[in-house]
């Protein structure tokens, strides 16, 4: 009943990759009208997830350099990558299939930033493309002229310089402007948020920069969905919400693994899994402890998870060379989308023409 979806290269007689969905996620896309993104980073890909022809899962993979922050609302994607900025858009018109899919995103649009360390990215309700430069510690947008254009920093930020001094990460909107953002500490030197990992992590509100939750470990993926602001705990592998009248983070499940990336279909949370790295920045936390205490690994892949009670409904694991997500989209009214890439000549002979103009 699992679907498994191997991506097979000639010099290796394993798969690269393997992708293994619980044996009710294709039929809970379907029923939602809903197909999944998420993005790799460590390798660079893009994935779309959604309904294959005979009810099955349908994976499909793109090679983006150092694909981070997605954003999406099913008609259109944005991607941030090694230095660059694309916007996506779908082709197809509504009721047209290409090969079996009913959406095909093509990059349209790249915008070269320069590596900036983009992490999350949303687009506020004026339309404007709204990221976070984690290099440079603020909030920005796309300029003509320049790399980008700052908007906002955090008062403890003495300069806006590409130090990455408090690792700010995650965005959040409520009602289209930019009001939440997550800081794995309030560090003013120079790759300081190293430090302080495991209880430095700080919730900041925007413009005045109030902490409104502080003493998290490694916090990722702001996201306001039911007059709620969720996130992830990620040093303790614990996602749940914060009050921000009272500041108290209050788990609603632990996840075996690395957190970060997250949307909502409906009451379900869908959250990203990362196995933990060997490297200094992951270990020490207490997900390693918990880890051990409940003798589980950590993991690669999805989680969907209710909300109403903290219970996983759905899965999906990753495995093979993938061993991080960043991020995670939903889009709505898709069942099988496809998206093209720069690697093969698909995207040169793709053509769309838009409606005749007046000279």
């Amino acid at each position: 009943m699992e679907s498994r979806t191997p991506a097979a290269t000639a010099a290796r007689d394993e798969p690269w990759l393997e992708v293994t969905g619980s044996p009710d996620l294709a039929a809970w896309l379907a029923r939602q009208e809903v197909s999944l993104a998420f993005t790799t980073y460590q390798t660079g890909k893009l994935f779309l997830l959604g309904c294959g022809p005979t009810g099955g899962l349908s994976v499909l993979e793109r090679t983006f350099n150092r694909a981070m922050g997605l954003w999406t609302d099913g008609r259109a994607m944005w991607l941030s990558t090694a230095y660059q900025l694309w916007r996506f858009e779908n082709l197809l018109a509504p009721g047209v299939l290409h090969e079996g899919h009913d959406r095909c995103y093509v990059p349209l649009v790249g915008h070269t930033t320069g590596d900036l360390d983009i992490h999350d990215v949303a687009v506020d309700g004026d339309g404007r493309v709204v990221f976070v430069a984690t290099g440079f510690g603020c909030l920005a947008t796309l300029s003509d002229r320049a790399s980008f254009t700052p908007l906002w920093r955090p008062p403890f930020l003495s300069g806006l310089v590409a130090e990455d001094r408090c690792h700010l990460n995650g965005l959040a909107l409520v009602d289209g402007r930019p009001r939440y953002v997550t800081a794995v500490s309030r560090s003013d030197v120079v790759d300081g948020w190293r430090d302080r990992r495991r209880d430095g992590g700080v919730v900041l509100e925007v413009p005045d920069g109030r902490v409104v939750a502080e003493g998290l470990s490694m916090p990722h993926s702001p996201r306001w969905h039911g007059d709620r602001l969720w996130l992830h705990n990620s040093g303790t592998g614990e996602f749940g919400f914060i009050d921000p009248r009272g500041g108290r983070f209050e788990p609603v499940a632990f996840c075996p693994g690395y957190l970060r990336g997250l949307a909502f279909v409906g009451d379900h949370a869908v959250v990203g899994l990362s196995r933990s790295r060997e490297a200094k920045t992951f270990g020490g936390l207490a997900l390693e402890a918990e880890l051990a205490r409940r003798d589980t690994e950590a993991r690669c892949g999805l989680l969907v998870i209710d909300t109403r009670t903290g219970a996983v409904a759905h899965w999906l694991r990753v495995e093979g060379l993938v061993r991080e997500l960043y991020d995670v989209g939903v889009l709505p009214g898709v069942r099988r989308p496809m998206v093209l890439g720069f690697k093969t000549d698909e995207i040169q002979r793709t053509i769309a023409v838009g409606p005749e103009g007046v000279l």
